[in-house]
């Protein structure tokens, strides 16, 4: 049986929690009102899903443990970046065990997702190939011959326009068995490709911004003790400043400001404008001086917190 539909969403916040996938928590870096869609298809044990957003964000994605996970470009004017690295259209990125990473998009951008078991993977690229293809303990970036790389598209593209367009076409057994196992014949091949860029530097990187986040999840300060920070994380000013370069495009306390923003505009969304005030959101998330918050606020979101709390209030009645 096939499971498959579409949504839209106007929130980050809901959208990564809509990717069943994953545990996603989606940060937006430019202004405006965010607009994304998902579409996904199950067919039996395997899943494919595209997602569709309108502005630039730095997501942090924690994997799940026994799912084989694989994310690439659709569009080839799509821009992502993983950990740090650009995956080009055409690419593809195998992800490793639970991974919890980074992945940053520069504009609007569509991306797509397959999720397995490890043992479907494991046994069909056995029977196909005679060598049982693994989930690798880091991710790897993966350059799949151009052939094999658009027929993997091209089956995405597929299976998406059903799931949207022939429901009932995909709901028939047969045709659904066809499809997943044409989708792990074409994706056996894409996997069975080389690396493009060093996991290893990378890794080493992707773990120091693991901690990162961890430590960030802690702070109730307004501002970010970064000495304090880095001696808590076990790393160099330098060091952490180099990677949130590399993988945020942007450096520390920025960021852990972004965060603040995000998940305060979030707040401002979900709340109830007849009891709720800025003031108090802002405090919520460490924001003190309530000028300063409201200038930061519109100069990233593009209007004032007190008009997102307002908008609440004509979308309630």
């Amino acid at each position: 049986m096939s499971r498959q539909g579409t949504a839209a969403f106007d929130r980050p916040t809901d959208f990564g929690a809509a990717i069943e996938t994953a545990k996603v928590d989606l940060f937006v870096t430019a202004g405006g009102d965010f607009s994304g869609r998902l579409t996904w298809l199950s067919l039996g044990q395997l899943n494919v899903l595209r997602a569709q957003e309108n502005l630039p964000r730095i997501g942090f994605i924690a994997l799940p443990p026994k799912q084989a996970i694989i994310s690439f470009p659709v569009g080839r004017w799509s821009s992502l970046a993983y950990c740090g690295s650009c995956v080009h259209f055409g690419n593809i990125v195998f992800h490793g065990v639970a991974e919890r990473m980074h992945q940053r998009t520069n504009d609007a951008t569509i991306w797509g997702l397959i999720s397995l078991p490890f043992e479907l993977l494991a046994t069909y690229s056995k029977a196909l190939t005679g060598q049982s293809i693994t989930q690798p303990p880091r991710g790897r970036v993966i350059r799949p011959a151009r052939d094999t790389a658009k027929a993997l598209l091209g089956l995405c593209s597929k299976a998406w326009r059903l799931a949207e367009t022939r429901r009932e076409l995909i709901a028939k057994p047969e045709v659904a068995r066809a499809l997943e196992h044409e989708f792990l014949r074409v994706l056996i091949g894409c996997l069975a490709t080389g690396d493009v860029d060093d996991p290893k530097r990378r890794q080493r990187h992707t773990d120091i911004m693991v901690r990162f986040e961890k430590a960030l999840a802690s702070q109730s300060a307004p501002h970010l003790n970064l000495s304090e920070l880095c001696n808590a994380i076990g790393v160099p000013e330098r060091t952490l400043r180099l990677c949130c370069t590399e993988v945020l495009g942007m450096g520390p306390a920025r960021y852990y400001r972004l965060r603040r923003l995000n998940m305060a505009r979030s707040a401002l969304q979900r709340a109830n404008p007849e009891t709720a005030s800025v003031a108090a959101i802002a405090r919520e998330h460490h924001f003190l001086e309530l000028g300063r918050f409201a200038v930061a606020y519109r100069t990233l979101f593009g209007e004032m917190p007190s008009a997102t709390l307002r908008r609440n209030r004509t979308s309630t009645h």
